[in-house]
């Protein structure tokens, strides 16, 4: 039988957790209990009183997509008249005020559209190296599998050609829960887990590295929630390449599922059992996009050392109706009045300077929307 004090005495002796203990953590354990584990497991990891996140930019290339997710309001399919393809000169616009504002990467991602081929990317990836010094942490394992498939190319062979072109990592979108029952039901038109999963080894061995992502809160059970972070795991004990991972919750609003949204109690215990399972990855990414400010706060007594992606622009979250909106100095305010220091990073989570020296948006900026539901 199970029981918490057992738990307790494995994680204080930093022995791995079991699937059927994440389980029962998850199902059974106290919301005080999951917080106290999983800061205490934050602060072995990160001794240090520093909180960190990144600025940059999500920029969605196209709309314009044929996996039809019953999950996302932000998709249009060919031919719809709010369908869009973005311009070099839009684009360039973009990373410029990126730059302007401190920005150090972008995160590019958009749909499967069926007319973009692997040549339009590499020109794009091309064209944005040759004129600005900006990390690319762009195209999930969805884009990168729909593409291998699209050219008749392995994916090895796709993110070799990206790579080359500018791709400098790859986010861990498209990841849902990695559990095809749950994904046939909320993306059927995707790639399956164990592609995801091939696509993200494919990049490890490659010597890229890559985040991971968990949407929660629509069809799955809380035993398919342990089996995605397990699913993580086991890639990450074999690759050691995820740099973070990102839980975060379903926003079903103008999607095609009809659920209620999972609330903060939900969030901070699914984030708090993510940081007790995954001990092989360093790092825990809060959602405030999808939470709010304070509950963000809240998420870094439960496990969370990062708090995100400073951007000036988000769309996806957006459209399902969220807009939890911050100036960027505003960022470094919540992180220091929770205790702690904050410091700006790059995707590989090197400090780049101390945020309050220079924040990513000053309060006199735009409002900027911090995300982390793309990775």
């Amino acid at each position: 039988m199970i029981q918490l004090e057992n738990i307790k005495q494995k994680i204080e002796n930093s022995r791995r957790v079991s699937r059927e203990e994440g389980f029962f953590l998850l199902e059974s354990a106290g919301l005080h209990d999951l917080a106290f584990l999983a800061d205490a497991i934050r602060r072995q990891r990160h001794p240090e009183p520093m909180v960190t996140f990144v600025s940059d930019r999500n920029i969605n290339y196209t709309n314009i997509c044929v996996s039809g997710c019953r999950f996302c309001a932000f998709f249009r399919p060919p031919g719809h008249p709010e369908g869009y393809v973005i311009t070099r000169a839009e684009l360039d616009q973009k990373i410029e005020e990126t730059l302007a504002l401190g920005g150090t990467q972008i995160l590019l991602q958009g749909g499967m559209h069926p007319d973009l081929d692997l040549d339009y990317f590499q020109d794009l990836l091309g064209h944005i190296k040759s004129k600005f010094l900006i990390h690319i942490h762009g195209f999930s394992p969805p884009e990168i599998f729909f593409l291998s498939e699209k050219q008749g190319l392995s994916v090895q062979d796709v993110i070799k050609r990206l790579h080359a072109a500018g791709l400098d990592s790859i986010p861990g979108g498209g990841a849902e829960i990695l559990v095809d029952a749950v994904r046939q039901q909320v993306s059927p038109g995707k790639c399956s887990a164990v592609e995801w999963l091939d696509v993200m080894r494919t990049a490890h061995h490659l010597g890229m590295r890559t985040t991971a992502t968990m949407m929660f809160g629509h069809v799955e059970t809380r035993q398919q929630i342990i089996e995605h972070m397990v699913a993580i795991r086991e890639l990450q004990d074999e690759t050691g390449g995820f740099t973070a991972f990102i839980p975060w919750t379903f926003q079903p609003n103008n999607t095609r599922i009809d659920v209620t949204p999972a609330g903060a109690v939900d969030y901070l215990r699914v984030l708090a059992v993510s940081r007790i399972m995954l001990d092989n990855i360093d790092n825990l990414q809060a959602s405030w996009v999808t939470q709010g400010d304070k509950i963000a706060q809240l998420a870094l007594t439960f496990g969370a050392n990062d708090f995100g992606s400073t951007m000036i622009e988000e769309n996806v979250v957006a459209a399902a109706g969220v807009r939890f909106r911050l100036p960027g100095s505003e960022i470094v305010r919540l992180i220091e009045d929770a205790g702690y220091q904050a410091r700006q990073r790059d995707c590989f989570y090197r400090i780049i300077e101390p945020a309050a020296a220079k924040p990513a948006v000053s309060s006199s900026d735009p409002p900027g929307v911090v995300s982390s539901n793309a990775g």
